[in-house]
């Protein structure tokens, strides 16, 4: 009643076999303790230095000359050296931390292969969504990279055309925070911006948001965060207002990108940031990957989603595969019992 299907990473040889059962019988119940579930970060997670070491697992390299050549750069020698600046640029950094992440997985397969056998939901934040639909067999390696080239300078591109950014916001429960963008929307018309945003563009964890518009409503927001019930706030290093309508210029060349990719449907649960739900078919997969870039991120109601269970139930183990460690502290903030099967896969080892 089992069929083998295979994914692969359409760059190179790179294959893990996975066992899923006929449609019909999906239902049945497995131990989730013995399940995994995969975290895929998103652009801020890279850091100079990342993937040093990873060349020695199989198909990382594969996957970085594929990846100079769709680029048109060397990724690797970026992601080892930098300089800073040009790896935080919204053009490097989101296909950098999307073969990072890939090449995360070849690391936890060539270590621990039951961790990647089992694997039965993934998730990525913003540009991760890319990476955990290539490891759900949803799109090849070599389409999904050249789809977040287009992606990221498109999200460039609409960057420079007004001042704008990213206020990372932790509130008290009382905070307010629609109608904080909407005093914030109101003080820019003040001062004469026409049609002014300022939004949610991340439900990150209760109390946890970003905040994304205008950059004169962000200094709004930074200069009366006490009346707003705002106990921190944080510019983010980023160039936009991402997940705002401030990217509905960057929406088009996407589209037109993924009319041109092959996508087929995910053979695990791929979980959409638009809503927290599940991808259910290919248009769905690309109508959705278009729509979250204007859309705001809701990743505390997708963790929501995947670790909902009964009450005595077990937890999956949960890899955060990827730069840095944010998610797997967001997933702590969310769901404590979830976040105690919570490991990290360092994207980077030593050197032989």
């Amino acid at each position: 009643t089992w069929r083998r299907r295979t994914r692969t990473c359409g760059c190179c040889s790179w294959t893990s076999v996975h066992q899923l059962p006929p449609v019909r019988e999906r239902r049945q119940k497995k131990d989730p303790k013995g399940c995994s579930v995969f975290l895929f970060p998103g652009q801020g997670s890279q850091f100079v230095g990342m993937c040093r070491g990873l060349t020695k697992y199989p198909n990382v390299k594969e996957m970085f000359s594929a990846a100079q050549e769709i680029l048109g750069y060397d990724l690797l020698s970026l992601c080892l050296e930098g300089p800073e600046e040009e790896l935080r640029k919204t053009v490097h950094c989101q296909p950098a931390v999307f073969v990072t992440s890939l090449a995360a997985v070849e690391k936890l397969h060539h270590e621990n292969p039951k961790a990647v056998e089992t694997c039965v939901a993934a998730a990525g934040f913003s540009v991760g969504e890319f990476a955990a639909l290539v490891f759900a067999g949803a799109m090849d390696f070599s389409e999904a990279l050249y789809a977040v080239k287009v992606r990221a300078e498109a999200m460039q591109r609409a960057s420079e055309l007004a001042p704008s950014g990213m206020l990372s916001v932790i509130g008290r429960p009382q905070a307010q925070y629609n109608y904080a963008c909407l005093q914030a929307r109101e003080h820019c018309k003040s001062l004469g911006v026409l049609e002014p945003v300022c939004s949610v563009a991340n439900y990150l964890f209760p109390d946890g948001r970003v905040i994304a518009g205008h950059q004169q409503a962000l200094d709004f927001l930074q200069q009366n965060s006490r009346p707003l019930q705002f106990l921190r706030t944080k510019a983010l290093p980023v160039s936009g207002a991402f997940h705002t309508a401030l990217m509905a210029s960057a929406a088009e060349p996407l589209k037109a990108v993924l009319r041109q990719v092959e996508v087929r449907r995910p053979e695990i649960s791929v979980y959409s940031n638009v809503d927290g739900k599940r991808y259910m078919s290919e248009s769905h997969v690309r109508r959705q990957l278009v729509k979250q870039l204007f859309s705001p991120v809701k990743w505390e109601q997708t963790l929501h989603e995947i670790y909902e269970r009964a009450q005595g139930e077990s937890f999956p183990q949960t890899y955060e595969v990827g730069p840095g460690k944010q998610l797997g502290a967001t997933l702590q903030k969310c769901n404590r019992k979830a976040s105690q099967s919570y490991s990290h896969v360092d994207v980077t080892a030593h050197e032989e």
